[in-house]
């Protein structure tokens, strides 16, 4: 994978990978076939790990359970009425079953006959027959990935299970594993999802896109919006799009104002493909007349930008926590000079995804809770950065170099997938 992007001039254009974008139906197909993967290859090590023998996930319709949707086969994507997932350990592997009037195909064996039985009633019986030391629920105080469970279906569950709840117990380390690790294929299918990202981003920042004194960011962020829209590809967030220039705090920023020569852009970019997400930030320079680069100080903030980024990437190990990694990053950071700034978050089912925060924003010290959770191999992660500089050009004035890189972490390194930003795109 290059670790630069191509000049904007030799951009092929986002349009040139809608030959890579599955139709529906066949996206079904990947989609299923990676899920069945992961439920009989990646599952029974994550329930031994986690010490869970039994794992019932519950969500009601319109009120979803943030694992729910990676669990359920296309087209089933949410659940319909109350849907109860149930997974028993055996050591043949899970046993996969589905507390719900139809069933999911092989992917769930439906057991519950509404005729007979209440739907919790044939829950707690299964449970009985199974009769499992560990039975894992999704409820926590930290993460909002290991909580899904509502209080009112918790309390229904208790009921139903009478003295068999003393056994329950929080499914969230299993929730966040489940959700954070990517399987072989979804790392071989990662990289072009990012380069994607980046094609609409090196379209939006051209002449193509821009006409300085006419386009205004919005312009620019709509049309990101609408391409994604047109490739098939499903946004996440709506793509935004901020402009400063000489004089202009980056704080002052005004989102409609229109493009001037001499400007620099920054934008933040992600969408939704084959139930990963991406989430990209990058930065660009409109030439002023007779210009054939930015200014110094500007490609120098960049540089200080992937500094920052390296000194990232060298602060991660297994089994360090988002807020040990944070720390070594910005020390080592601070005292090579620069002024930084790290909030990556993990990255993979949801934009905002499951594992360890690696700081925020407004969180430089360490988030608790969420930042002391421990990383592990085979995830993924946005690599959200900034770092401020001051530049001679502009009279000094302090810009926020602002940088976001999707990146995989292999075990022993990390990987910028499809590279990683070390130039200005330039608008001509």
């Amino acid at each position: 994978m290059s670790d630069h992007l191509f000049p904007h001039h030799s951009n092929p254009g986002a349009d040139s990978y809608r030959q890579k974008i599955l139709p529906l139906r066949d996206r079904m197909t990947v989609y299923n076939d990676w899920l069945m993967n992961r439920l009989e290859k990646m599952l029974p090590d994550m329930m031994d790990e986690t010490g869970i023998d039994m794992w019932v996930v519950i969500a009601r319709e319109y009120n979803e359970d943030p694992v729910i949707m990676s669990l359920l086969p296309e087209p089933n994507l949410y659940a319909r009425r109350r849907t109860i997932l149930l997974f028993h350990r055996q050591p043949e592997g899970v046993e996969r079953l589905a507390v719900y009037r139809y069933g999911f195909g092989e992917f769930y064996k439906g057991i519950w006959a509404p005729a007979k039985e209440e739907q919790y009633e044939c829950l707690a019986r299964i449970i009985m027959e199974k009769d499992p030391e560990k039975i894992g629920i999704n409820v926590s105080n930290i993460s909002a990935f290991g909580d899904g469970l509502t209080h009112g279906e918790h309390t229904l569950l208790v009921d139903a299970l009478g003295d068999l709840s003393e056994r329950l117990v929080p499914a969230e380390k299993l929730c966040i594993r489940w959700l954070e690790t990517r399987s072989k294929e979804e790392l071989e299918a990662y990289p072009m999802l990012v380069e994607l990202t980046h094609a609409i981003i090196q379209e939006a920042f051209s002449s193509k896109v821009i006409t300085a004194g006419v386009t205004t960011v919005d312009d620019v962020q709509w049309w990101m919006r609408q391409k994604m829209l047109d490739l098939g590809v499903e946004m996440w967030f709506p793509a935004t799009v901020d402009r400063q220039g000489h004089g202009d705090s980056y704080e002052d920023n005004e989102r409609t104002r229109v493009i001037h020569r001499g400007d620099m852009l920054h934008c933040d970019v992600g969408f939704y493909y084959l139930g990963m997400a991406t989430d990209v930030q990058q930065n660009a320079y409109v030439l002023k007349q007779g210009e054939t680069l930015a200014p110094k100080g500007l490609r120098d903030a960049l540089v200080d930008a992937n500094k920052l980024q390296d000194f990232h990437a060298s602060a991660m190990k297994n089994g360090r926590t988002g807020n040990e990694i944070l720390k070594e990053a910005l020390d080592n950071a601070w005292a090579d000079g620069l002024k930084p700034s790290l909030y990556t978050h993990p990255l993979g089912v949801h934009g905002h995804a499951a594992g360890p925060t690696i700081g925020l924003w407004d969180q430089q010290g360490g988030v608790p809770g969420r930042g002391d959770y421990l990383l592990y191999p085979d995830t993924c992660y946005a690599i959200e950065l900034n770092a401020k500089k001051e530049i001679p050009e502009w009279d000094n004035q302090e810009v926020r170099m602002s940088l976001e890189q999707d990146a995989w972490w292999t075990g022993e390194k990390l990987v910028f997938m499809a590279g990683r930003q070390k130039k200005l795109h330039l608008v001509s």
